[in-house]
């Protein structure tokens, strides 16, 4: 169980305070709002998206569903979800299927759902399956200064 070095590194360079939450092994967003103890709504969960032109990442609570076709005609490009193993490489100090919503640290483009940003905490994925970090909503909406915002997902 550690903090990928990307992220760790990413979130000191920021200044960025963030305690982390240690939990059972989990396979989603719900298992590990149930193993954290945490609203899946606080749980800022990353969707890897991709076309001709590259990945993007949508960042939507942990209890929602991307809206993909909302997405492709705002953007005008016909995404799709990227596979496991093409993830896996954009995310290579991360264990599969965990994916930091931190685009940016990775260099992969990145939009914010709007249902995370009036959150007194957010919980991200930082790497493996067993551990959260607990950042405050002013922390997290300053690592995603300048991301495009909109209502990119619907709740399950």
């Amino acid at each position: 169980m550690a903090i990928a070095a990307t992220i760790e590194a990413y979130l000191q360079a920021r200044g960025i305070p963030y305690q982390t939450l240690t939990h059972s092994r989990s396979g989603s967003a719900g298992e590990t709002a149930q193993a954290a103890h945490v609203a899946a709504d606080h749980i800022a969960k990353a969707v890897i998206l991709k076309d001709e032109q590259g990945y993007l990442m949508v960042v939507v609570p942990g209890d929602h569903w991307v809206r993909l076709e909302a997405i492709r005609r705002e953007l005008d490009r016909p995404l799709e979800l990227a596979g496991e193993p093409e993830v896996t490489r954009l995310f290579a100090d991360c264990a599969p299927g965990s994916v930091p919503p931190l685009g940016e640290a990775y260099g992969v483009e990145a939009m914010l759902d709007e249902a995370l940003t009036t959150l007194a905490n957010v919980y991200i994925e930082v790497g493996d399956h067993q551990l959260l970090a607990h950042l405050t909503g002013e922390a997290f909406l300053h690592l995603a200064r300048g991301l495009r915002r909109g209502h990119f997902s619907h709740p399950r």
